[in-house]
């Protein structure tokens, strides 16, 4: 899937709403990133830091972003923190499935999926009827989110 990556429409969505190059939250992403890995440990599995996530939490992280076609309460939010009991397993299987570590980094408020980057950069979306694949880098996986496109299946990129 190929979708043009820095278009006006995704770098004015992010710039509408605090994002600008160079950002960087600072100790804030070490420590949200810390609290997630020990939510894993809590839960029984061991969730490796990734560079791809801590580079993206440290340019997105406490970042809202609402959906312009949606409702002012839908919107993604980037905070590795959210999750739910039991969704470390799943980080787990899909890391074993794309035979790549994968990280959460946020999560959308309507369904509350969460989003995943893995160690290369690709973009997953972890929601109650699966996980799906969102892009190749953050700019594609924003795009497809404000396309309203259909994602496709992340078992179709497992090795």
């Amino acid at each position: 899937m190929a979708l043009s990556s820095h278009t006006p429409e995704v770098m004015g969505w992010l710039a509408r709403n605090g994002w600008t190059t160079g950002r960087d939250i600072g100790s804030l992403a070490d420590t949200l990133i810390e609290i997630r890995v020990q939510d894993a440990i809590r839960q029984g599995w061991h969730l490796d830091t990734l560079k791809t996530a801590t580079r993206f939490i440290h340019s997105y992280g406490k970042l809202e972003l609402p959906y312009p076609r949606s409702s002012p309460e839908v919107a993604l939010k980037f905070d590795p923190t959210a999750g739910y009991d039991g969704d470390a397993e799943a980080f787990a299987e899909i890391s074993e499935g794309l035979g790549k570590k994968v990280f959460p980094v946020g999560y959308e408020t309507y369904e509350f999926g969460i989003w995943l980057v893995d160690e290369i950069g690709r973009f997953f979306y972890l929601h109650h009827t699966g996980g799906y694949f969102l892009g190749e880098n953050e700019y594609d996986a924003f795009a497809l989110a404000l396309s309203g496109k259909s994602r496709p299946d992340v078992e179709d990129f497992f090795v």
